[in-house]
């Protein structure tokens, strides 16, 4: 564990249980940007990073005007999409009603693969049987005749979704492109299987500094000039 660094994770707190973290955790919103600058000015913190999802666009867009507003160098930690390859079955849109809309007319199996508070827009397209994977409750269910609802957290492998998917006859995923591995599985499966994916395109994010990895989110960190024995603050 880095010593010379004191940490705080920001937590939006959209689950209900969050995994433990080594370092201190805090959990809510800022109130905006300008919440998020006087918290940074309080705290005296020296270095931002926006780790969060890529498609929380809020939260990024509020660490980027914060940034700007108290000069505290900010670095974005961004997962690379994913990329289709041999086998897939993908279907690019816009957003969760144009994913619902992709479904078509006639009834399908599918596997909704999205955080609980975006799912409401298939209550749109109720003609579908929707098996619905969250880490929190659903609540309330959809309002559509037929919804299986499983509570698990992942990463989940792609023999673990293999099995899911095969089990509920799932003939369409609906998935965010969020990258990494942890998600990667439901991908790999529908492609075992020749399933199609909807995949939710990514929206636009800040144009700031950004790295894909972590440990290159470390060397930003080692490679600012903050003094050669206070601990960088950071958030």
């Amino acid at each position: 564990m880095r010593r010379d660094l004191d940490v705080t994770l920001s937590l939006a707190g959209r689950t209900i249980h969050p995994v433990p973290h080594p370092v201190p955790l805090r959990v809510g919103g800022f109130g905006g940007a300008e919440g998020l600058a006087d918290h940074l000015n309080g705290e005296g913190v020296d270095r931002l990073i926006d780790a969060t999802h890529p498609y929380a666009t809020v939260i990024s867009e509020n660490a980027a005007h914060a940034a700007k507003l108290t000069g505290v160098p900010l670095l974005a930690l961004r997962r690379p999409p994913w990329t289709a390859i041999a086998g897939d079955r993908w279907t690019d849109v816009a957003d969760a009603d144009a994913a619902a809309r992709a479904l078509g007319s006639a009834p399908r199996n599918v596997f909704l693969a999205l955080g609980r508070n975006e799912i409401a827009v298939f209550e749109a397209a109720p003609q579908h049987r929707y098996l619905v994977r969250s880490v929190d409750p659903v609540e309330p269910p959809l309002a559509v005749p037929q919804a299986v609802y499983i509570q698990a957290r992942g990463p989940f492998s792609e023999a673990d979704d293999r099995a899911l998917i095969a089990a509920h006859a799932i003939d369409v995923v609906v998935s965010k492109n969020s990258g990494g591995s942890g998600a990667y599985g439901k991908i790999a499966a529908a492609r075992a299987l020749g399933i199609e994916v909807i995949l939710l395109r990514r929206p636009a994010l800040p144009d700031v500094a950004a790295v894909t990895t972590i440990d290159e989110a470390v060397a930003w960190l080692d490679r600012a000039d903050h003094g050669p024995s206070s601990p960088v603050r950071g958030v």
